[in-house]
């Protein structure tokens, strides 16, 4: 059957089939073929799932509570007997015995070496009590953990095989928004399956993480994705699929991972050490807002802004101080604030670093000496170990007040200090409470916590001071028993 254009000739008609056709192939020469790529890493990339062995006694022990019943209601003995004899209650009798259960999970891993190292996420592993991989050939084992680091969601497993197929560990410092990227995990524990999808941002810096800059893609992950491999179109590993942003648990067009470099950095060192050590400084920073940088004289917002400097910090040893903006580290911009933990955490331990600084106007170059991130208990107590050391014999503990603090707690005044906690001693019997705000103590205004600390150590022991406490209803004057020691 012929095709014509009427009022055309016939080759008029074919000529213009052929340019459709033509045009139609140069469109599909353009977009990717993932065929041979997925096929040449699907055989490195295993599906984990784990076991928790767990009992039905910790389980119930504090989901369920007796109903109000009538006295009479024939409901009272059942519920008695099943939940408070089944819990160690008062009552008579073994009632039902605790049962183990396993509970299970799944997830996704890739293996960089071929004798059976394995790559996946902390949160896959974590608190898991046997971890199995299964090959894509259909072989399981049983994995060692041999090491796992919190804050980067990174965890290195081993399996006891040889000749493995492994993948190719590539980089990010070429990547770019907008490039094609495929992912191969196990959704829902469907193993192998392959999305893709382009670079939707880079650096993303996400609230619960402030020392990995995510790989934000489009590509559809979701529960058993986990661990799972993110490759380029030359079928290297630049990313581990970490999180997805979601309303609904499932995919919503939001995915992070981790890139490739800071992944296999925790690797060595798990290998190495069996933990994970980073660069710290011991600052609190925040963005610089358009209002912010008009009050400090710049052009435009850029750096992150030091809101507070940790005692015996590696920070405070250089000098650096509140206000102060971090402009660069080790000749690295810094325009927002979400850049400079992932750039200190990858830095080396007691190294120095070149920072330079805006302060006053002018700017500076500061040499700071890295030291090393504590522990997260450590981290939290040393931001008021200050004011601990300080109000520890008078029983209270001190923060700054911020301005959420402020409208929070609607003080009309908010100079001074705000008390966070009150234990038993001369601060309690004097009536301070948590949320009064500290104005004046030793016959001193105090505004900072170190002004606080400073008036504290001045105070007469064994007599007593009159402390002035701002409070939603105004201020008030107590009086407090300073002790002997």
């Amino acid at each position: 059957m012929k095709s014509f254009i009427p009022g055309k000739p016939a080759i008029y008609t074919l000529g213009l089939l052929f340019l459709l056709l033509l045009t139609a192939g140069v469109q599909a020469r353009s977009l990717p073929d993932f065929v041979d790529l997925a096929k040449q890493n699907s055989p490195a990339v295993v599906n984990i799932s784990t076991t928790q062995h767990r009992s039905t006694s910790s389980r119930f022990k504090h989901e369920f509570k007796i109903p109000d019943l009538p006295e009479d209601s024939p409901f009272n003995e059942f519920f008695r007997r099943f939940f408070e004899e089944g819990q160690g209650g008062n009552q008579k009798g073994p009632g039902p015995a605790p049962r183990e259960y396993d509970a299970e999970s799944l997830g996704s891993g890739f293996i960089i070496s071929d004798d059976g190292y394995i790559l996946t996420n902390n949160h896959v592993v974590d608190g898991a009590d046997e971890v199995v991989v299964r090959l894509s050939d259909r072989r399981e084992f049983v994995a060692r953990v041999i090491g796992k680091d919190k804050r980067s969601d990174v965890a290195l497993l081993k399996i006891d095989a040889d000749n493995l197929p492994k993948v190719r560990i590539g980089s990010t410092e070429n990547l770019q928004v907008g490039e094609w990227v495929l992912a191969i995990g196990s959704p829902f524990g469907f193993d192998h399956s392959v999305t893709a999808g382009i670079v939707s941002a880079l650096r993303r810096s996400l609230p619960s993480e402030n020392y990995v800059p995510f790989i934000q893609t489009d590509v559809a992950i979701n529960p058993g994705n986990s661990g799972g491999p993110l490759f380029n179109l030359d079928g290297e590993v630049v990313g581990v699929n970490s999180q997805i942003y979601s309303r609904t648990g499932g995919y919503m067009g939001l995915s992070f991972a981790i890139p490739i470099e800071m992944a296999m950095n925790v690797v060595d060192q798990l290998r190495t050490q069996g933990h994970v050590t980073r660069g710290w400084l011991g600052v609190l920073i925040q963005d610089v807002t358009r209002e912010l940088a008009d009050s400090f004289g710049m052009k435009h917002p850029k750096g992150a802004l030091v809101a507070k400097v940790l005692p015996d910090s590696p920070a405070a040893k250089a000098g650096l101080q509140a206000g102060d903006i971090i402009l660069s580290y080790n000749g690295k911009p810094i325009t927002n604030s979400s850049m400079l933990p992932p750039l200190v955490g990858s830095s080396r331990v007691d190294r120095p670093a070149q920072v330079k600084i805006l302060r006053a106007g002018k700017e500076r170059e500061v040499k700071i000496n890295i030291g090393e991130l504590p522990r997260e208990e450590a981290l939290a107590e040393a931001s008021v170990s200050a004011a601990k050391k300080a109000g520890a014999y008078l029983g209270v503990v001190v923060g700054e007040i911020t301005p959420e603090v402020a409208e929070q707690l609607e003080l009309s005044n908010p100079e001074g200090v705000l008390v966070k906690n009150v234990e038993p001693g001369p601060a309690a019997a004097a009536g301070l409470k948590p949320g009064d705000v500290i104005q004046m103590i030793n016959n001193t205004r105090v505004k900072t916590v170190d002004e606080f600390n400073e008036q504290v150590k001045k105070l007469p022991r064994g007599r007593t001071t009159a402390i002035l406490v701002q409070r939603p209803n105004g201020p008030i004057f107590l009086a407090m028993q300073v002790p002997e020691e």
